[in-house]
């Protein structure tokens, strides 16, 4: 059997998709994603391929509901609109790499990891813990929550 070629999409289940287009788009240095060429909205394209109306939930597609990097490198990131709340931690979390590794300085990385965390939190970012192992594991990060409360890192 011939591999078959895959790409990669994270999906974020949330309430708002909008509010976290907006806060992933700028916290991942990403753009959000316009609808394919010829259709306005995404909602017109999906109407274009036969998606039933009663699929849509209200104002579904009238505003980008993923963010793609304009690179091209990273995944597309897709916040999918859902009734449930989120009630629990995460299984699984987007660590920001910025602190450069363990060849550069602690000291170096956590300036790197703080300035990175003051950013995020002027995005609507919180700040749940720091990570501060100086003795021995010689590592720093921060543990963060985007604007609906969903874990990640910056380390």
């Amino acid at each position: 059997m011939e591999p078959v070629e895959m790409t990669l999409q994270l999906t974020i289940d949330c309430a708002d998709p909008q509010r976290l287009v907006r806060f992933w788009a700028e916290a991942l240095r990403y753009v959000p994603q316009p609808p394919p060429e010829g259709h306005e909205t995404w909602r017109a394209y999906w109407a274009s391929i036969g998606v039933p109306e009663e699929e849509l939930t209200e104002g579904a597609g009238e505003l980008p509901e993923s963010i793609v990097d304009p690179k091209g490198a990273g995944p597309r990131v897709w916040f999918q609109q859902v009734p449930e709340p989120k009630t629990v931690k995460n299984r699984l979390h987007l660590d920001l790499k910025v602190g450069g590794g363990r060849e550069v300085p602690l000291a170096l990385r956590r300036d790197r990891v703080d300035g990175e965390v003051a950013r995020l939190t002027a995005l609507g970012a919180s700040i749940l813990r720091t990570m501060d192992e100086p003795n021995g594991m010689d590592y720093y990060a921060v543990v963060l929550q985007d604007p609906e409360g969903n874990e990640f890192c910056v380390v």
